[in-house]
């Protein structure tokens, strides 16, 4: 299997990126999937704003991953929007993260919740 072939089966995977530090944790752990070859992040900007490439890419029947990082779920909202329920949706907040507007963040939290994010992605990956 080429590297593109492998690409092409990779999971999409998509994040809030509001201002809140679970928003923010959710959009970092998006980024940090992507830079390690575990899913390919996708804008969901693009998929709330129905942007014609974007939503097509949303809907080539990979596996799709929303990471919300509050019970708003702005991220699955978006995806729905366009016909899409995500494959695997996680909220931040349901493992005990406390909602705040700020970013501060603590590095042990970003491993432990990078650590099952990536849990689900191999879980789900063909």
């Amino acid at each position: 299997m080429t590297k593109s072939d492998r690409k092409k089966r990779q999971p999409l995977i998509y994040s809030c990126s509001g201002c809140s530090n679970v928003a923010q944790l959710a959009n970092d752990m998006a980024l940090q999937a992507n830079a390690d070859g575990l899913a390919e992040m996708s804008c969901i900007a693009g998929i709330g704003g129905k942007v014609k490439a974007l939503v097509k890419k949303a809907q080539s029947n990979r596996p799709i991953i929303a990471i919300d990082g509050c019970v708003l779920q702005c991220a699955k909202h978006c995806l729905n929007g366009v016909n899409i329920e995500p494959t695997e949706h996680i909220i931040l907040t349901d493992y005990d993260f406390k909602k705040k507007n700020d970013s501060t963040l603590h590095l042990e939290d970003e491993m432990k919740t990078y650590n099952l994010i990536a849990e689900k992605i191999k879980n789900i990956t063909p």
